[in-house]
């Protein structure tokens, strides 16, 4: 836990910290949001402010959005991390938060990565949380539903943020440019082209755009007080593009959907870029493997019981290929499956009996299909045919 001044400013600073935007005027984005008259700029204005969780992938604004809310209702920020925030650390804050409460002052408790916070941790908050000793506002990656603690979450408005889109991204960099808080006694020339080759680059995260530039602006051409970033330098910086995927999130469950939706609708060119976007995150090629394994039962079956041979087999070839080597087997596997024709009885079937057995787990199994190894069983009927009348 660290408390934190909102207009601390040090030319030391990275970029994103030293333009951080100080009131809703300076911030980009999240216009359904944040646009006039809607639900969060309200609550703003009219500090009304009580807990939230903002859920959103990174570089959004999630903590800029926090600080801002607490200069705008002036109150105390407090910011938790979940690397040094011991559950007594957490209450004895929580206590002195409360004693301030009882002398008019509020306090905003800013949870960064929310998610990552144990249930004992989360649960610390939650009496707080219940008297209104603070405002508690969690930012997290992470679906909430999934992350946060129902308790928590209960008493938590959630407001999701979009990604931002490339012309956010530009708009936001242009307002950088014009920042003086930006780069101190330093007038920067980069052309618009630039400025929208490195929105594109940053794949809607704010922070990635602000890194680039300013490494750009960093490493460009210096005359007197005068910097011209240069397309050589620019395009070094952005050979790569940035890749929003957490293998273990959200984004990971979203790409499996796709690439499983579109084989499903045997759309062959759709399923392959979904398999490359996975790929190129990082993802276990075993894992995409497994998926297709059960792809072919579930959703070719019957109507192409070889798709089943060559979900194995590219499965196998992952296991003694690995990365890089196994790509091509695994875009082998997908076409194949996609253009296979469907047929989801099998599993249908599966479904229709897991209902009937639930109702049915105490029955007994009937005499006549049971094993007879010794004469009492038969004697006992067990075993025995059932005669058929004419």
């Amino acid at each position: 836990m660290q408390q934190e001044s909102l207009f601390k400013q040090s030319n030391q600073e990275p970029l994103a910290n030293r333009i951080r935007p100080q009131n809703l005027a300076e911030f980009v984005g999240q216009k359904q949001l944040l646009g006039p008259g809607k639900i969060l700029r309200e609550i703003i204005e009219k500090d009304q402010v009580s807990s939230m969780i903002f859920w959103g992938p990174p570089g959004v604004g999630k903590t800029t959005l926090a600080r801002i809310i607490a200069q705008k209702t002036q109150a105390n920020f407090l910011s938790f991390s979940a690397v040094d925030s011991s559950i007594s650390k957490i209450k004895k804050i929580m206590k002195t938060a409360q004693i301030q409460r009882g002398l008019g002052e509020r306090t905003i408790v800013f949870v960064d990565e929310i998610h990552r916070f144990n249930k004992a941790q989360q649960d610390a908050f939650l009496p707080y949380v219940e008297r209104g000793s603070i405002i508690l506002i969690g930012a997290t990656t992470e679906n909430p539903s999934f992350e946060v603690n129902s308790a928590l979450l209960s008493r938590c408005q959630v407001f999701v943020l979009k990604t931002l889109t490339t012309n956010d991204i530009v708009e936001l960099l242009q307002k950088v440019l014009s920042n003086p808080r930006a780069f101190p006694q330093q007038k920067i020339k980069i052309s618009p082209a630039a400025i929208t080759a490195i929105a594109n680059f940053a794949s809607g995260d704010a922070r990635v755009a602000l890194n680039t530039l300013e490494m750009a602006v960093v490493n460009g051409e210096r005359q007197d007080k005068v910097i011209t970033t240069t397309s050589s330098i620019l395009q070094q910086l952005i050979t790569k593009k940035f890749m929003n995927y957490d293998k273990n999130g959200d984004e990971h469950y979203n790409l499996i959907s796709a690439l499983h939706k579109s084989m499903r609708n045997s759309d062959v060119d759709a399923a392959i870029y979904w398999l490359a976007r996975m790929l190129e995150g990082g993802e276990d090629p075993l894992y995409i493997a497994r998926r297709l394994v059960r792809f072919a039962s579930e959703d070719v079956g019957l109507a192409d019981t070889n798709a089943l041979n060559v979900a194995i087999n590219v499965f196998q070839a992952c296991q003694f290929l690995g990365m890089p080597e196994c790509d091509v087997h695994l875009v082998e596997a997908v076409t194949y499956l996609a253009l296979a024709p469907k047929s989801n009885a099998l599993y249908q079937a599966r479904l229709a009996v897991q209902k009937d057995v639930k109702k049915t787990l105490s029955d007994p199994v009937p005499l006549q299909i049971r094993n007879a190894p010794t004469r009492l069983m038969k004697d006992l009927g067990y075993g025995k045919r059932l005669s058929i009348s004419s």
